[in-house]
């Protein structure tokens, strides 16, 4: 990498940090390394040796959509030795919980984000020394990036020009509702934060946050410590109008989720993985949608799956196997608009199906669904949600879907509608198989099992007629389902 003169080493090291990239598997968990700049040029070397001996371990970018992390456990402590590619801390990412490398030997000079708290991409979590020579420098840094955190979320955002003053003084706003900490029981705060309220006997618990998340920082220990500050300016609200303003209108929703909550109600904050799926689905009211439903006798498909069970195949498998036949007859169903201006084509046909998670939902994505054979896909499928029940998938095993199946038959659910995920352009929503009185076209009647199909799907690009013949395709083959066995 060419290092221009102006960019920073820190600069750059973030730059890299955000586009890092998976390493290595290890049992139940994906390893990612914090990678670090390529060497710099020979005329910078011996200012880069002085100025590497104390480094920030970064936040990594887990995953393609991850915007945050949670920290869920550190492997090392304060003042710990850590090696090259040794796994220094686990980090909850919006997919799943992934052990984190470091790139450089050294010691675990000052930890800044504590267990059960989040920061951002990117945002220093650790500060590493060389040697502990480096020890009094590393806290240093610690202790500076602590401070200038707390000082940026303590600084009020300028005000704009106030209106004239009332003639009557108007009440004072209410105290802000303390924010919820990050894990129930632990108290998220600052490093600086902690020292100041252990100092002055100051109960951390009982302070409300006004940090990023809720986190405790200096500002908040000096205040509830009687320890003189610099005020904040404060600004007389300006005389109620006519009609509100637009940046009124706007913080309308946020005052109303200050509403104070019913009694024994309690706030619980989002995981990273329910995070992700609540800002997917949000996203995913900007796209037009329409459902089409269908419904499949399955009764040979049921006679099938009894032969093959035995053989480790698994109904999810026998869908997928036969959504991915149709989807290969039917390319603009497995086509996707991501900018509302154009569509493509995708090479292959790779089914994600949705998989129910203690506090999520993950979709581990079948690659190549439609030539991959039964029995391979079947073992495959148990190896995904093995994985995704440990929260051990990686990036590979949940990317790349190009058309969704969701499966809620084993429930007993008869029909239900899925709400289209983001970048794909079709969904299909598989009902349970149960016995229901047919009449034949003789005028006889009989039982035969149906299940109820509904797909949705992105009507920018897939119309009704296209949804249709998908359908009637499909029908056909869970109705006459040998071929999936070829």
């Amino acid at each position: 990498m060419a290092c221009t003169s102006g960019m920073s080493l820190r600069a750059m090291e973030k730059s890299l940090i955000a586009s890092n990239g998976f390493l290595r598997s290890s049992a139940g968990t994906v390893s990612h390394r914090l990678v670090t700049p390529a060497p710099l040029p020979r005329h910078r070397v011996s200012r880069l040796v002085t100025e590497a001996r104390v480094r920030e371990i970064f936040m990594p970018a887990l995953s393609s959509t991850m915007t945050e992390g949670k920290i869920v456990a550190w492997s090392k402590s304060e003042g710990e030795t850590v090696s090259k590619g040794e796994s220094v801390v686990v980090v909850e990412s919006d997919k799943a919980d992934m052990d984190v490398e470091t790139f450089y030997d050294g010691i675990i000079a000052t930890i800044l984000v504590g267990e059960g708290e989040v920061a951002p991409v990117g945002a220093a979590i650790a500060i590493l020394a060389e040697s502990e020579d480096d020890l009094e420098d590393a806290k240093k840094k610690a202790a500076k990036l602590a401070g200038s955190d707390g000082a940026a979320a303590a600084a009020p955002a300028a005000p704009e020009p106030a209106a004239p003053a009332p003639a009557a003084a108007a009440p004072p706003p209410p105290p802000p509702a303390p924010a919820a900490p990050a894990t129930p029981g632990k108290v998220v705060a600052t490093p600086e934060a902690k020292k100041l309220a252990k100092k002055h006997k100051v109960d951390l618990a009982k302070i409300a946050g006004s940090g990023p998340y809720g986190r405790v920082t200096p500002e908040d220990v000096k205040k509830a410590a009687g320890i003189a500050t610099t005020p904040a300016p404060t600004i007389a609200p300006p005389a109620a109008a006519a009609a509100p303003a637009p940046a009124a209108r706007a913080a309308a929703p946020a005052a109303a989720a200050a509403v104070p909550l019913p009694a024994g109600a309690s706030v619980v904050a989002f995981t990273a993985m329910q995070g992700a799926v609540a800002r997917n689905m949000e996203a995913t009211l900007a796209v037009p949608t329409f459902r089409v439903g269908y419904t499949v006798t399955t009764d040979a498909l049921d006679a099938l799956y009894k032969r093959v069970k035995g053989k480790g195949v698994t109904m999810t498998a026998l869908l997928a196997k036969a959504v991915g036949l149709a989807l290969a007859r039917h390319p603009i169903v497995n086509a996707a608009c991501k900018d509302g201006k154009s569509f493509h084509y995708n090479a292959s046909v790779n089914v994600a199906v949705a998989v129910a998670m203690d506090g999520g939902l993950i979709t581990p994505v079948l690659k190549n669904a439609d030539q991959t054979d039964l029995f391979t896909m079947s073992g495959q499928w148990k190896e995904l949600v093995g994985k995704a029940r440990r929260k051990a998938l990686s990036p590979s095993d949940y990317t790349g879907g190009t058309f969704t199946l969701s499966n809620l038959g084993m429930f007993g659910v008869d029909r239900f509608d899925a709400i289209l995920p983001i970048g794909q352009g079709a969904i299909m929503a598989v009902g349970s198989s149960i016995p229901t009185m047919v009449a034949a076209e003789d005028g006889s009647f009989g039982i035969k099992r149906q299940m109820q199909i509904n797909v949705t799907a992105d009507h920018r690009i897939i119309y009704g007629a296209d949804l249709a013949e998908f359908l009637q395709t499909f029908a056909k083959i869970v109705e006459d389902p040998e071929q999936l066995t070829l």
